[in-house]
């Protein structure tokens, strides 16, 4: 198959299984590292934002030894082999794996490469150095040089444009000498945060909070992180694209999927119901059906990777759909909002932005072949590609080769329900 063009114009049938969550992937990872031990992570894909967090653990003192493709083992212990991080075009690990650095009483520096270059990372600045971390900034940009050891203490966290960094502190502050309380205003992206605590306590660390209260974490420092062996679930964002296109073109079955996942994406089911799609879910599975689909309303704040899903959905639903959380696109791998509305109207559907009311309108109609650019931005090809199921001719998209990031089978994975649905 020629990835540059997507083959369009089939029915989908078949049943798949999605890569596993890379943000589940990449908090373990880290996790491992801190942990004395060898830890054993199965299911695991590697994408490329997990080759990402296995090469800045490798450069942070782990042993990383591959046992097949979807299991690897991780000797763990804290040690900086380096002074510099690439952590590729991840903003989840360079913003993970900056306060984890912090640890070392060794200058460090974290850079990225891509997109990640322009995505924002001032709010770790200040929060850094209130914790005893010596930092040189790009202007609030990567790269980022950090010196610690970070001590504890009391500290004041911006958690309204990502809670990726809330994530890397609370990972890395068990390790400090002293208690840590982060007080969080403004938290966003909540289900993540309670990803990286079932995570800590996987790994037998402890974090005080109240429950449903993401403003204050108290973390007692000096502890130890244990070993274990880890099977990583599914990724929802992943199987979030292939239950759009299932919605729209045909009937999928998802394997190795819990809908008491704490994954945030597992969101998509309340928006494919409510635009009139089939779901059948068993255990551990759900199958998704095509039906005449209609406009819906829906509220993104806290899952705001489902938005390229939710457009392919809108556009292939009668009507006007609405989805609030528009102002969580800024700072993605591109701006997801303004890059959606111009690509779509490539295909001849219409978006639009209203910042003042954090709302993204789509118009749902009919579709047509043009050629589009996923502008780096693996979420958005994703997307295209599924709305182009509707077509019988074929599209060309620019640079489809960055769906790897998170999911490098994709292409063949939607080829093999395209062929199973001619059988």
């Amino acid at each position: 198959m020629d990835d540059s063009c997507v083959p369009l114009g089939n029915r989908l049938r078949g049943t798949i299984t999605p890569p596993c969550s890379k943000s589940y992937a990449q908090r373990a990872l880290a996790a491992a590292l801190l942990a004395s031990g060898r830890t054993t992570l199965r299911g695991i894909e590697l994408c490329r934002d997990t080759r990402s967090a296995i090469a800045a653990i490798e450069a942070l003192g782990a042993t990383v030894e591959i046992i097949d493709q979807n299991t690897i083992a991780i000797e763990g212990g804290f040690r900086p082999r380096t002074n510099r991080l690439n952590v590729g075009e991840s903003g989840l690990s360079a913003r993970l794996f900056t306060p984890i650095a912090a640890l070392a009483d060794e200058s460090i520096c974290i850079s990225g490469e891509g997109t990640l270059l322009h995505r924002p990372m001032s709010m770790m600045i200040e929060p850094l150095l209130e914790l005893g971390v010596e930092v040189r900034d790009g202007g609030g940009r990567l790269p980022i040089e950090v010196r610690g050891p970070m001590r504890g203490g009391r500290v004041v966290v911006d958690g309204s444009m990502s809670s990726q960094f809330v994530t890397g502190l609370l990972i890395a502050l068990p390790m400090a000498q002293r208690d840590t309380t982060i007080e969080v205003r403004g938290a966003v992206s909540t289900p993540y945060i309670d990803m990286t605590l079932e995570t800590l306590e996987r790994f037998g660390v402890e974090v005080m909070y109240h429950e449903g209260d993401y403003s204050e974490f108290f973390i007692e420092g000096g502890q130890h992180y244990q070993a274990v062996d880890y099977t990583i679930e599914s990724d929802w964002s992943a199987a979030a694209m292939i239950m759009v296109a299932a919605a729209i073109a045909g009937e999928v079955r998802i394997t190795n999927l819990s809908t008491l996942s704490r994954q945030a994406d597992t969101a998509i089911c309340r928006a494919l119901e409510r635009a009139g799609a089939s779901l059948v879910i068993e255990e551990n599975t759900i199958t998704v059906s095509h039906r005449d689909l209609e406009a819906f309303t829906f509220d993104a704040t806290q899952c705001p990777d489902l938005f390229p899903a939710l457009v392919a959905l809108a556009a292939a639903a009668e009507g006007v759909s609405t989805i609030y959380g528009i102002e969580r696109l800024r700072g993605k791998e591109s701006d997801r909002g303004e890059v959606l509305k111009q690509e779509y109207a490539k295909l001849g559907i219409e978006i639009e932005l209203d910042y003042d009311e954090n709302v993204m309108r789509v118009v749902g109609g009919n579709v047509v072949a043009a050629e589009v650019d996923s502008h780096d931005d693996h979420r958005i090809a994703m997307s295209l590609a599924i709305t182009a199921l509707r077509l019988e001719d074929k599209i060309d998209i620019i640079n489809p080769e960055c769906v790897a990031k998170s999911y490098p089978s994709f292409f063949e994975d939607l080829e093999t329900l395209k062929h199973s649905g001619r059988e």
